[in-house]
C-alpha cells in the first residue's frame, strides 16, 4: 500500500478526463443553483472552465479563480439555501478536478468525486430529503441493484447522479481511482455520497 508521500501516475489525458468528469456531474445540479440565485454567473462558470480545460484548454489561473468564486458562492448561499450551495461546490470541485496531485493521499479523492457527491446532496436537499451522514445509497450495491428502498419501492432522491456518475464514468476515473487509498471519513453526508461512489467504482 502507497503511503501518502508516495507520487503516482497521471497523465495529462487523464486529468482531462477526470476533469471533463467532474464538470458533468457537476452540471447536473446547476439548475438548482440558477433556480435559486439565477443572476449569479459563478457556478456555471466554474463548470464551463472545467469542460475547456478538460477539452485541451490550459490550466491557468482563471480556471483556479473559477473555483474559489464558486467556492464562495456555495458559501454565500448558506444557510438559507442549502441546495444551491451544495450545487455551488460540486461546481467549485469540477474546476478543482483539473488540480489533483499525483500522491496517493486519500484526500485527493475529493478532486475526482467531489463534484458528484455535492451535485447528489444538492439533489437531496432540494426533494427535501436531508438524510444523516450515514445513509447508504444504492451507489455500492449495499442495497437492492435497482436502486429502490424496501419500505416504498421509489428510488432514493440523489441516487440519480451517483448512478449516472457511476455508470458514466470514463476509463481514467477508476484507473486514478485504483492508485489512491480510499476516500477519506467525515464530510457529513456529502462525505457518504462520496465514499460510497467511491466503493462502487472500485468493485
Amino acid at each position: 500500500m502507497p503511503t501518502e508521500s508516495d507520487k503516482i501516475e497521471l497523465s495529462e489525458q487523464e486529468l482531462r478526463e477526470i476533469a471533463g468528469y467532474a464538470a458533468d456531474c457537476a452540471r447536473r445540479a446547476l439548475p438548482i443553483f440558477e433556480q435559486s440565485l439565477p443572476a449569479d454567473p459563478r457556478p456555471r462558470a466554474a463548470v464551463e472552465a472545467a469542460d475547456a480545460f478538460a477539452g485541451g484548454g490550459r490550466r491557468s489561473g482563471a480556471l483556479r479563480r473559477s473555483a474559489w468564486a464558486a467556492y464562495r458562492a456555495a458559501q454565500e448561499a448558506e444557510p438559507a439555501l442549502p441546495a444551491a450551495a451544495d450545487a455551488a461546490r460540486a461546481a467549485s470541485h469540477a474546476a478543482a478536478a483539473a488540480y489533483l496531485h499525483p500522491l496517493a493521499n486519500a484526500h485527493q479523492v475529493k478532486h475526482i468525486l467531489g463534484a458528484a457527491a455535492h451535485a447528489a446532496r444538492a439533489e437531496e436537499l432540494a426533494a427535501g430529503e436531508d438524510r444523516p451522514a450515514t445513509g447508504r445509497t444504492p451507489a455500492t450495491g449495499r442495497t437492492p441493484a435497482t436502486g429502490r428502498t424496501p419500505a416504498t419501492g421509489r428510488s432514493p432522491v440523489g441516487v440519480g447522479t451517483l448512478e449516472w456518475a457511476c455508470h458514466h464514468a470514463p476509463a481514467a476515473v477508476a484507473a486514478v481511482l485504483g492508485r489512491l487509498p480510499a476516500a477519506p471519513p467525515g464530510g457529513g453526508r456529502a462525505g457518504q455520497l462520496m465514499r460510497d461512489l467511491d466503493a462502487a467504482l472500485r468493485a
